[in-house]
């Protein structure tokens, strides 16, 4: 099997999720202009955002439907996605939670 290294993330979508909940916003990344992610999700938690991937609930656990299989592919993904949900913040897109202002 052929691998390919340093396949870009060529597009982030992402739509703003209504206020109170942890999830901020959900979308779907394209890598390579080949293959797309769907439901992934920017998550706030206690230690800031960060960036889950889809999930399935499988018995009484879940599990990521897909994900990235590399820490460089995954800190790829995590970064885009980040800067897209930046970017709609600075456009006004997404209303910050009460707790958060």
């Amino acid at each position: 099997m052929s691998e390919s290294k340093n396949v870009p993330v060529t597009g982030v979508q992402l739509h703003a999720v209504g206020e109170g909940g942890p999830t901020k916003a959900i979308g779907s990344v394209t890598i390579g202009n080949a293959f797309v992610v769907h439901g992934v999700r920017v998550v706030e938690s206690e230690k800031g955002l960060f960036v889950a991937m889809p999930q399935r609930k499988d018995g009484d656990r879940y599990r990521d439907v897909a994900h990235p299989v590399t820490a460089e592919m995954r800190a790829m993904v995590g970064s885009a996605v980040l800067e897209e949900y930046q970017r709609m913040k600075d456009r006004g897109d997404v209303r910050e939670s009460r707790a958060a202002r």
